[in-house]
């Protein structure tokens, strides 16, 4: 007997017809005699219609009040879920977040788990009941509901089965996998058999939508081994571990973030100190600040450029005019029309050529390049918003064409 849990996304649960689709695939899992742990997520649309109806009533609602509501989603999916099970004839209870032992820091609309009691799980499945768990939610040390962010769910799954040490984590989405570009943009994405804890930290981070990046973090940290699949097929998915040398790829995926801003501050006297002052007040404000570009520009002036997140745009202009009110000549540029591409693979530090190859893709398209970063295992540039899906398609013929890329 082993213990499974399983997670299911908004997707999956959509409407009466894939709960019931989804009631199923536990049902069949317990049926095996394995015990069940169900994490859920919001149905369809659910979290951002709440966003919306919030905005209506009061757009400056505090944190708080939002976590109380986007919280209900998750326990209408549950009740819902646990209900077509009972009518399936199968021994299940759904617990929300709290009751299912989740403790979270203070706080609110970006929680991070500290600690999960697990003693009302583990009597639920002693019973031999299936348990349906409300993902996305906890509870902090004041007993507010707290929420773990968009995609916490995946989150919830992972710990779940870290504290647990459960011996499957399936999270299951509406694509077959994890491909190697975004299969509604790539025609010709490939699905991947295997794929590193360090690579799909990456994707997720740099705009792949396939898993939460934390999650991605606690399944490494604790050795969590995920398989991502679709609930719709029954088809093996993709296999989220600790690769070894051997089964590394120079690239195995590309993904593009649109949500992008840059920035640029010119003119800046070219002193000790001078970046140092300017990226410390957007720290302190909480901007998250990515791809930097500094250049002299004579006269002992010179100029800096970065990326921002999009939805911060506002809430940095307003703290860097704030920071060249007494600097003569300086100025603030910014674009939003533009997106972040990126090429991943941890294979990409013992081979040469990887981002000339990238480059020549780009260049063989007339895309222009208006900023670049690399590390070990990744090469992102910058590119204008209205070229992303021409770039992806470019950067996926150079690097897979029709090769097998499965590991």
């Amino acid at each position: 007997m082993s213990l499974i849990v399983q997670k299911f996304g908004g997707s999956s649960v959509a409407n009466s017809e894939r709960i019931f689709n989804v009631a199923g695939i536990i049902s069949r899992a317990y049926l095996n005699g394995d015990d069940i742990i169900a994490v859920v997520s919001a149905q369809g649309d659910t979290t951002d219609n709440f966003i919306r109806m919030a905005d209506e009533i009061n757009p400056h609602g505090s944190k708080r009040e939002m976590d109380v509501l986007l919280s209900a989603g998750e326990q209408v999916s549950m009740s819902l879920l646990a209900m077509a099970i009972e009518k399936l004839g199968y021994p299940v209870v759904s617990l929300l977040g709290w009751q299912a032992g989740f403790l979270t820091c203070a706080t609110y609309g970006n929680a991070k788990i500290e600690k999960i009691n697990t003693d009302r799980i583990k009597k639920e499945l002693d019973k031999k009941n299936i348990v349906i768990v409300a993902g996305f939610q906890g509870l902090n040390t004041y007993g507010d509901i707290t929420t773990l962010g968009r995609g916490g769910s995946d989150t919830s799954a992972v710990a779940l089965a870290a504290v647990l040490n459960a011996d499957k984590c399936k999270i299951y989405t509406d694509v077959d996998g994890v491909f190697t570009a975004d299969p509604r943009r790539v025609k010709n994405a490939k699905k991947l058999d295997v794929i590193s804890y360090d690579e799909m930290l990456e994707l997720s981070t740099l705009g792949a939508q396939v898993l939460n990046n934390y999650s991605v973090e606690v399944a490494k940290k604790h050795n969590v081994e995920i398989e991502v699949l679709s609930s719709m097929n029954d088809i093996p998915g993709t296999i989220i571990k600790e690769v070894t040398q051997s089964e590394k790829v120079p690239i195995c995926g590309i993904a593009a973030d649109e949500n992008v801003a840059m920035v640029s501050v010119t003119n800046i006297p070219d002193k000790p100190g001078a970046a140092f002052k300017l990226f410390s007040k957007l720290a302190a404000k909480g901007i998250n600040v990515d791809i930097i570009l500094q250049s002299e520009n004579g006269k002992n002036l010179k100029d800096i450029s970065f990326t921002i997140p999009k939805c911060q745009l506002d809430d940095s202009l307003e703290i860097l005019n704030k920071y060249i009110e007494n600097l003569e000549n300086t100025k603030i540029i910014y674009e939003e029309n533009v997106s972040k591409v990126s090429i991943v693979g941890t294979g990409m530090e013992n081979q040469v050529g990887i981002a000339s190859k990238m480059f020549e893709a780009l260049y063989e398209e007339k895309i222009n390049i208006q900023m670049i970063a690399t590390s070990e295992i990744r090469v992102s540039v910058i590119i204008c918003s209205g070229e992303v899906d021409q770039a992806l398609n470019a950067i996926h013929n150079k690097f897979f064409g029709t090769v097998n890329t499965t590991l």
